[in-house]
């Protein structure tokens, strides 16, 4: 427990629990929402925040947000209206954010080049405490409203006319939850990186979703995983001296095999059991408990 000793590592076992817990929190509704990959956009238009920041000399973690935020709001609309074209302007927007990133560290004093490293695949000993600082903020901002908005923002995850239906705001919670995923990847980047950050919104989701099919089950599982992973990942690249950000990733792959290696007997045990007490004729039931389970969540 001697890494315990130093500060840098005080500060990055810090960012990596907000990271662990923050991840999954947003990756559960953008996996609902069949948008897996929506985190690594945000982590490419994210780029130029982090671009800029070093130009103008401000902190690169807020500039970030604030970019990632409008490139979000911006997929967002794209989804809205883009239609056919939608795909094309999708793609502009995230080779676009990469590119004027890569341009402004260029065009940064010397130096910014080896820091922005850092920023893409996740470091230990460069998180400052005016990091943890805004990730402490941030995660704050998206604990709030992955768990006080939970209900409804799995009524639109899970049914967008459903939703409508109901009365909920759908394009606002839609905007809210595309906003909030952006800032998960701002609190992400400097321990995950912003090349791996989807990964860890969406890895523990996935493999929550090998053992239970509750909301709320996975959703605490999922969380459970992203901070023991991220926990693990930190100190083994403290000992090991291997990039954090991989190495979570890594560990984060091996809990879903893991998982899912032992959730399939019991799939498999527990669909027998099911065949076995269903009466003979009786027509399959599995439909009527997701239905339930999804007006429950919403309070209907």
């Amino acid at each position: 427990m001697e890494f315990l000793d130093y500060a840098f590592m005080q500060r990055a076992l810090l960012a990596a629990v907000l990271v662990g817990v923050t991840a999954p929190a947003i990756g559960i509704y953008l996996v609902q929402r069949r948008q897996a990959l929506m985190g690594d956009g945000i982590g490419h238009v994210a780029m130029t925040g982090v671009g800029l920041g070093f130009l103008l000399s401000t902190s690169p973690v807020w500039m970030a947000t604030g970019v990632s935020v409008l490139g979000a709001i911006l997929m967002e609309l794209i989804r809205w209206y883009g239609r056919t074209r939608g795909d094309i302007a999708l793609a502009m927007l995230f080779y676009g954010g990469m590119a004027g990133g890569v341009m402004f560290i260029n065009l940064a004093p010397t130096g910014s080049t080896a820091n922005l490293t850092s920023y893409l695949f996740g470091s230990l000993s460069t998180v400052s405490q005016s990091d943890v600082t805004a990730i402490c903020l941030l995660a704050a901002f998206v604990v709030l409203v992955t768990l006080g908005l939970r209900r409804q923002l799995f009524a639109v995850s899970q049914d967008e006319e459903f939703a409508r239906v109901t009365g909920l705001p759908v394009r606002a919670l839609n905007l809210l939850t595309a906003v909030t995923a952006a800032v998960t990847v701002t609190v992400a980047m400097r321990v995950v990186g912003l090349l791996l950050v989807s990964a860890l919104m969406v890895v523990p989701v996935a493999a929550a979703q090998q053992l239970t099919r509750s909301f709320a089950a996975t959703f605490a599982i999922a969380v459970a995983l992203g901070v023991t992973v991220t926990i693990s990942g930190t100190i083994t690249s403290y000992y090991q001296d291997v990039p954090p950000g991989a190495t979570i990733v890594l560990l984060t792959i091996a809990a879903f095999v893991l998982l899912t290696a032992l959730a399939t007997p019991l799939a498999r045990r527990r669909a027998r059991a099911l065949a076995a007490a269903q009466p003979p004729g009786d027509p399959a039931e599995c439909s009527i408990p997701v239905t339930r389970g999804a007006a429950d969540e919403v309070g209907v």
